[in-house]
């Protein structure tokens, strides 16, 4: 493209002042008025590279172009998914931010859709019931407004640790909610059982309960968690949270428990990946119990 610099008139003037207000810099209204490429429009456009790191020219040329129009990219203008060359811009940054944010690590925030931003959106998307099949859609972006109070004005830049609920600060919690938990397996139950060791231990009057499946849930409860030690069957649109190594155990449960759409919200939580026959130890349970608890009454907390 011919550079657009100061002097110039027209419709290609225009739609880069317009750019750049909309992005907060100042161009004079009688320069808008006109779509005329004057003083405040070069001065205007000499920030936006500095601030870019641009080289120093009051004109735009095509890698000033570029980075504009990334820039005033919202999140959902476009589908996003993993592609050569990456998607980049704002909408991305902001789209790494949420993710983040919600537990759900894209790494650094780049602006770049790359495989650990496709990570992420698959992870959001299986957390909160959809298919996980990492383009970020308006289905997704639907998911991710919704939470948009969780998110927003928060910085991310990777990966937020949890840390530990105190006893007191967890009894608290534990007598407040109303939880029903179930399981899907005996392995599953016996994680179960011993989560409600745990809260009965905890709290003299613990919300939480056991019960036999799904279908056995009232509506006084606040939410259902159905452990399991399996993947989420392809076919489910439940939310699935699963225990993997990090931190962001809490993060992840209270996204799935806002997102659901039930009523109580039904949040699976999938049990980490490994040997479950005679070598998973009575200390194995305990120790999955123990995140868990710790885990659900952060989220449950915030």
């Amino acid at each position: 493209m011919e550079p657009i610099r100061e002097g110039m008139t027209g419709t290609a003037v225009e739609d880069v002042q317009e750019r750049l207000t909309s992005l907060g810099y100042e161009i004079a209204v009688e320069e808008r008025g006109g779509a005329a490429f004057g003083q405040s429009t070069a001065n205007a456009v000499a920030r936006f590279r500095l601030e870019h790191n641009l080289s120093l020219t009051p004109e735009v040329d095509v890698a000033c172009w570029s980075a504009l129009v990334d820039e005033c990219y919202q999140m959902g203008d476009r589908t996003l998914y993993l592609r050569l060359p990456n998607f980049h811009g704002n909408d991305v940054r902001c789209l790494q931010n949420a993710l983040n944010v919600l537990g759900f690590s894209c790494g650094e925030v780049d602006g770049y859709y790359g495989p650990h931003t496709e990570g992420a959106v698959k992870m959001f998307q299986e957390n909160v019931g959809m298919l996980a099949d990492g383009i970020a859609f308006s289905d997704t972006f639907d998911a991710l407004e919704r939470l948009r109070h969780v998110w927003a004005g928060k910085p991310a830049n990777g990966p937020h640790p949890q840390s530990g609920m105190g006893f007191a600060r967890a009894a608290l919690v534990l007598d407040d909610a109303h939880l029903a938990l179930t399981a899907e397996d005996p392995i599953s139950r016996n994680v179960a059982g011993r989560i409600w060791n745990i809260a009965s231990a905890t709290s003299e009057h613990t919300g939480l309960r056991l019960i036999e499946s799904v279908d056995a849930a009232t509506s006084a409860d606040d939410a259902v968690l159905v452990l399991a030690t399996t993947p989420r069957p392809a076919v489910s649109n439940v939310a699935n949270v699963t225990m993997t190594e990090g931190d962001d155990l809490a993060l992840r449960l209270r996204t799935a428990l806002e997102s659901s759409r039930a009523k109580p919200p039904v949040v699976r939580v999938e049990l980490p990946a490994g040997s479950y026959d005679g070598s998973f130890t009575v200390n194995d349970s305990q120790m999955l119990a123990v995140s868990l608890i710790d885990a659900l009454c952060t989220a449950l907390a915030q």
